[in-house]
């Protein structure tokens, strides 16, 4: 079955968009590799994927896309049909996309009205090996979203667009794959909007490297360092210029993508964060609240 294999990238709308664009070629550690017209497109340094993140400069502070791969065009045309048929609004149908990179792709709505893009035989560019202790992103990891009905959400993720569960913590937060890691997409209750994306490190020594060079450069650590038990990975958050959590991770779990097992994780401290020892927790990362362009189309 055809079905979503990777994350690409999350594209937003930035108010200030100078101050995020520094931040991340300068502070966070990413390559910026294009830009116009008051956009600017990023890559990480560890790996080939055309770029990760994506800013436009918008009156708003919003999600404006959230990219993930297929393997094939052949693939981009089935799960725009069998998202077609799960009653999603398609912005716009499988076309040559213009952006930097080029791909073959469409966008549509989620059911939650969080905007989406599905491309394959996207232009990949040069990657190195990183060494220890550079402390910064290799990839990116992961992305959580909330969703006022998680059920629902977790289903359309996996009926429609072929991920697989791998963990839940209680009733309340889902981990989903798509390939071997552990978790690409997590969801929580709550109003539909974006609540963090992660980028992964080369191991934890680099994560805390990472965090080292923030705290440094007056970046203030919102949670952590910790480690999850869902996923096994280490975590530390932060915040853009312009409000979006981010999180420097290491460490995630691989799983077996066609036999892994759910497991139900019950929530408490020492499930939250193993460790036990960092700053903040999820009441000190910024309060959910609903994405102010919700069934918006935006740019390329």
């Amino acid at each position: 079955m055809s079905r979503v294999t990777e994350i690409r990238y999350v594209g937003y709308g930035v108010q200030d968009f100078e101050t995020e664009r520094k931040f991340y070629a300068e502070d966070w550690g990413l390559v910026e590799v294009d830009a116009r017209d008051d956009m600017a497109w990023f890559k990480t340094h560890g790996h080939d994927e055309h770029h990760v993140v994506r800013i436009h400069k918008s009156g708003t502070n919003c999600v404006e896309v959230i990219a993930l791969a297929a393997d094939t065009r052949e693939d981009v045309d089935a799960l725009q049909a069998r998202v077609a048929e799960a009653g999603c609004r398609i912005v716009h149908e499988a076309r040559q996309l213009d952006a930097p990179g080029g791909g073959y792709g469409f966008r549509f709505f989620s059911p939650d009205g969080l905007p989406f893009e599905v491309s394959a035989e996207v232009e990949v560019l040069d990657k190195r090996a990183m060494q220890r202790w550079e402390g910064m992103p290799v990839k990116i990891s992961h992305i959580v979203l909330h969703s006022p009905d998680h059920h629902a959400t977790v289903k359309f993720f996996t009926d429609v667009l072929g991920f697989k569960v791998s963990d839940w913590l209680g009733d309340f937060m889902c981990f989903l794959r798509c390939n071997s890691a552990h978790h690409r997409l997590a969801i929580l209750p709550g109003p539909p909007c974006l609540n963090h994306v992660a980028f992964d490190m080369l191991g934890a020594d680099d994560m805390l490297r990472g965090v080292s060079r923030l705290k440094q450069r007056e970046i203030d650590i919102l949670w952590g360092p910790g480690r999850h038990t869902a996923g096994d990975n280490t975590f530390s958050y932060f915040c853009t210029p312009n409000g979006f959590a981010v999180e420097y991770t290491a460490e995630l779990e691989d799983v077996d993508f066609d036999t892994h097992e759910p497991q139900v994780h019950e929530p408490g401290p020492r499930v939250m964060d193993q460790w036990g020892i960092g700053v903040g927790g999820p009441q000190t990362m910024p309060k959910p609240a609903p994405d102010p362009c919700l069934f918006q189309p935006a740019e390329a």
